[in-house]
């Protein structure tokens, strides 16, 4: 699987499988039987194999087939018994044998391989010669390699035509030709004129892999050379036949006649009235007998011939404008694509509804665009079981509507003003660069979806879609730093950075396509990062970057604008910020980040003024914390309500492993369920009046008591009856409580199963574990609910590193022990460590504690040393309550993290946040320690941390809340990723007594 132009390009693709399976046989392998003289002469201007390649390329064809060249029947004759060809083409004149000599000597071995003449002058091609056996067919070479490409692609086009309208009812046009002459000039014009016609009407937003897929679709020609070859190939494809080029003169019974043609044409007409045919005659007198059928006269001799043949294809073969006709012929309308088409359709008058349908004209004029599957669904004899007109007026939009929405499931479409219906296009890229890495996924995992649906699963039997999407590709940010002249500089703090990119300009061209975009779209929008950097496998950059929410809702359109503008340049600006830079540097990216910029639509409704989901969250695929009978690779899931600033902030959700939803460590008792459930969480003000806000990012922070008359809480939540000291999963009077009861423990909604899937998707997908972002709008008739995938990116087991295991000797030398540790390998490179002294710890003091520990990693940074940080409560918690709050540029320069949880903070593990992804994404030990409030010895039931260790060696520097100590030797941290196990080793210790599966263990290393 491949990205190729903004789309997944994928074999399980189901847009287009039928494209796939469609002209199965190609011709590769040519023989040409030719003395060096004819050789010499059909290559004088260039090489024959060289010019057909040009002539491929420049239709945007398929591969060019290969050409081996013999001089003599005798070697074409062997060379064909042991080497398979696809088609032979031989000169008049081989010496000891003619052209059909030679065909009936090659068909007595291989009688299925078609045998081409080619001369270079009529009395070459013996013209008197009735009984042709041995030929196939023959053409008058006119030193034009796109005569070569007509012959290849008409020998494909008989081979594969019945195979082709069984899967697809392809399309086929009939041309009937005896002159050589005549036949070698217009075939390759026909030709022309449908490749080049198929592929202007094709769809816009398809990458050029699709769009060559989608050309096998093109109609099939099919050559005759009298009337009875003509009449067979009528009679047989009668119903796909599209329309029919007839010459006026050849053999009918065996006799040249004047009027073959006519009388083979006035046939068709009695039967099909409205079938588009064309005459060419080099007798001018046949014009009048051409509009007696009626039909289309070109003469051969005509200067214009190419300019008549594109009009008749343009305005009878469905390639123009589809004009909408009363049954008198009179017109009344007109559509130049399938938006058009719709709209057109819902408001003609029934006559000429009826009228197009009984005669195929809508079929014809979607199949020329290479619309197999609508095109069969709108033919007569599906459509004409429909009595009622208004039945099938309805039919008919709904068959066209769901055809276009379709084909954009999974695409990435590049945006146009004119063209963009946000009905059906759910993702548009603004720009011809790079989308990014968060993007980048995005796409990844739409295109993924269109494939994953199985009979039984839950994503084939509820909606699980992504939110509306604008991606500005990075281009659009090079082009407002070169524009605006703006350059780095390390010494800008993060607001001077801000308030520089406001002040800019963004380029004419982006203002443009984002007005187009805005004036389309009135829901409230979140505008987010897509850095190329970010998202990156094994370096995710996640929320490092800024996100703004947007109501959107201003009377004032220009206001929305400039708002949606200000957000572009707030997302631009934070690629300056000292934080990503501090997060490249440390994860040792060497090129400058560049930035795109995704625009989505807010998952949720509007409840009494606020608009949010009624579930968001992150799953990740591989659970570090596997309890109560949960497995690894199950994974584990954090789910809240509202917008999912919660649970990536690392506020108060709840934790599960999709695999288990009804085992909940947080909810093992009513005390359990009162301290950890849910109370608050975010919204976007839609009464606000969608003032964009630097700091925030527009959100208010809401109690869930206030919205419990809410559709979305109402839904999710229970009540706790203090009379009864119980949590009752119902809505009655009291205080609610959010358990997600509904949909975890009675599975109304199967949001678990959902994940699940999506988990093993993406897994699979990326071939590494990974972590996803969701919402989720719930809606009261329950199959109505849909489930959004917002973001997905790569987590780091460590599983790519030397197996590691912890004996019991190693633990009793160590001087700390966890059995919640996230990484996996052995680091002994680490003499620093920096702590929280216990001693003087203060809650209320964190953000100083903060500001000490940066100040220490600035300097350890400087001098090339990373350190052992340790302390108490989440590290980089947005609520300085619950721990540090340090952000990642004060600690960039860490090896290793001792998360403590005691008496002085008790908290969970801050696992699922995004300042922990990136940790883990440098394959940074990160270990949570649970001190026991009565240690006793050192065993592996039990974490411990060795306290009189660590304060046994003197401090190097000490502040008034965190110490840094140096040590003589660097210390050893182990960690068993697979039992999630860690221990650290004092440097030079002794060696260690263990053994693992036969190898001596030397201070965690092994020999």
């Amino acid at each position: 699987m491949l990205i190729d132009s903004g789309r997944v390009v994928s074999d399980f693709d189901p847009h287009f499988k039928i494209f796939h399976e469609l002209m199965p046989f190609k011709v590769q392998e040519i023989l040409l039987v030719s003395s060096l003289y004819d050789a010499f002469i059909m290559e004088e201007d260039g090489s024959l194999a060289t010019r057909l390649i040009h002539e491929y390329r420049g239709l945007n064809l398929s591969k060019a087939p290969r050409i081996t060249r013999v001089s003599t029947p005798q070697e074409a004759i062997d060379i064909v018994s042991v080497k398979p060809f696809d088609m032979v083409i031989t000169m008049p004149y081989l010496g000891s044998m003619n052209a059909f000599e030679l065909g009936e000597e090659i068909k007595k071995t291989k009688p299925e391989i078609p045998i081409i003449l080619v001369a270079h002058n009529i009395r070459a091609t013996f013209p008197d010669k009735v009984d042709s056996h041995g030929v196939d067919s023959t053409f008058l070479w006119c030193c034009e390699a796109d005569l070569l490409l007509a012959i290849i692609k008409n020998v494909e086009d008989h081979r594969n035509v019945d195979a082709d309208i069984e899967r697809a009812m392809v399309r086929v046009i009939i041309y009937v030709e005896d002159s050589p002459i005549y036949r070698s000039i217009f075939l390759p014009m026909i030709y022309n004129e449908v490749v080049r016609q198929t592929q202007s009407v094709l769809d816009e937003s398809l990458n050029e892999r699709h769009r060559l897929l989608r050309m096998r679709a093109r109609p099939r020609i099919l050559m005759a050379t009298n009337y009875e070859e003509a009449l067979q190939l009528y009679e047989r494809y009668k119903p796909y036949v599209f329309g029919i080029i007839s010459d006026a003169r050849f053999r009918k019974d065996g006799e040249l006649r004047g009027d073959a043609g006519s009388l083979f044409l006035r046939h068709v007409r009695s039967e099909i009235h409205d079938l588009p045919m064309l005459m060419v005659s080099s007798e001018q007198e046949n014009r009048e007998v051409a509009e007696q059928l009626p039909a289309v006269f070109i003469n051969k001799n005509s200067p214009v011939i190419r300019d008549e043949i594109h009009d008749f294809f343009l305005n009878y073969l469905g390639f123009g404008d589809f004009v909408f006709r009363l049954p008198d012929e009179t017109p009344i309308g007109h559509a130049s694509n399938l938006q058009e088409f719709e709209e057109k359709l819902r408001v003609i008058p029934d006559e000429s509804l009826k009228y197009h349908a009984q005669r195929n004209h809508f079929s014809n004029w979607v199949m020329a665009r290479a619309e197999v599957a609508l095109a069969r669904r709108l033919h007569n004899d599906y459509i004409s079981r429909i009595d009622n007109l208004d039945e099938m007026r309805d039919d008919l939009v709904f068959k066209v509507h769901s055809l276009r929405k379709l084909r954009q499931q999974g695409v990435v479409v590049k945006f146009s003003t004119n063209d963009y219906d946000p009905d059906i296009m759910d993702f548009v890229k603004i720009g011809g660069g790079s989308m990014g890495g968060k993007a980048r996924g995005l796409a990844f995992m739409w295109a993924c979806l269109q494939g994953a649906s199985k009979e039984g699963s839950a994503l084939s039997e509820y909606s699980v879609t992504i939110p509306k999407t604008c991606v500005i590709t990075a281009d659009g940010f090079d082009a407002f730093v070169a524009e605006n002249n703006l350059y780095y500089n390390s010494s800008m703090q993060d607001e001077m950075v801000a308030d520089l990119f406001l002040d800019a300009k963004l380029p004419s061209w982006l203002r443009k396509e984002l007005s187009g975009f805005l004036k389309k779209t009135d829901a409230p929008l979140s505008v987010r990062s897509s850095s190329l950097l970010e998202d990156a496998q094994f370096k995710p950059y996640a929320g490092l970057y800024s996100t703004y929410f947007l109501a959107n809702n201003n009377e004032d359109f220009h206001e929305r604008l400039n708002q949606l503008e200000g957000a572009v340049k707030l997302v631009y600006a934070s690629t300056w910020f000292a934080s990503p830079r501090a997060f490249a540097r440390s994860s040792h990216q060497g090129r400058e980040d560049s930035m795109a910029v995704i625009i989505q639509q807010v998952v949720g409704s509007e409840n009494d003024g606020f608009w949010y989901p009624a579930v968001s969250g992150v799953a990740q695929s591989h659970n570090y914390y596997p309890v109560m009978g949960m497995k690894a690779d199950e994974g584990i899931a954090h789910i809240a309500l509202g917008i999912g600033k919660t649970v990536v902030e690392g506020e108060k959700s709840l934790r599960l492993s999709p695999a288990h939803p009804k085992r909940l460590l947080q909810f093992s008792s009513v005390e359990d369920i009162l301290e950890n459930c849910q109370r608050q969480f975010y919204a976007i003000d839609m009464y606000s009046n969608g003032c964009l806000q630097r700091y925030g990012s527009n959100l208010v922070k809401r109690e869930v008591q206030d919205a419990e008359h809410e559709m979305p809480v109402q839904m999710l939540a229970s009540t706790y009856v203090p009379e009864e000291h119980r949590i009752r999963d119902s809505i009655l009077p009291g205080v609610k409580i959010l358990t997600f009861a509904q949909i975890l423990k009675y599975k109304t909604y199967p949001l678990a199963d959902i994940m699940t899937e999506l988990l093993k998707l993406g897994r699979d997908g990326m071939g590494c574990e990974i972590e996803i972002e969701f919402a989720a709008a719930l809606h009261p008739d329950i199959q109505k609910s849909t489930f959004y995938f917002l973001q997905i990116r790569p987590m780091v087991t460590g599983g790519e590193k030397a197996d590691v295991q912890i004996c019991d000797q190693e633990i009793n030398d160590s001087f700390c022990f966890s059995r919640q540790a996230l990484g996996h390998g052995t680091f002994d490179t680490i003499e620093d460590i920096v702590y929280v002294d216990l001693c003087s710890f203060d809650p209320s003091a964190t953000r100083d504690i903060a500001n000490e520990i940066g100040a220490l990693n600035k300097k350890l940074v400087h001098e090339g040393r990373q350190f052992l940080l340790i302390g108490p409560g989440r590290w980089g918690s947005a609520d300085p309550w619950l721990g540090i709050p340090v952000q990642w540029s004060d600690i960039s320069g860490v090896g290793a993290i001792i998360e403590l949880r005691n008496e002085a903070l008790r908290v969970d593990p801050s696992q699922g946040s995004h300042f922990f992804q990136n940790i883990t994404s440098l394959g940074i030990p990160y270990l949570t320690v649970t001190e026991s409030r009565n240690p006793t010895e050192k065993n592996r039931e039990d974490d411990f941390f060795d306290w009189q260790w660590l304060t046994d060696h003197p401090a190097k520097k000490e502040l008034k809340y965190v110490r840094h100590t140096r040590l003589d030797k660097p210390i050893v941290i182990k960690c068993d990723g697979k039992r999630s196990e860690s221990c650290l080793l004092p440097g030079g210790s002794e060696e260690s007594s263990c053994t693992v599966e036969g190898l001596r263990v030397y201070n965690g290393r092994y020999s």
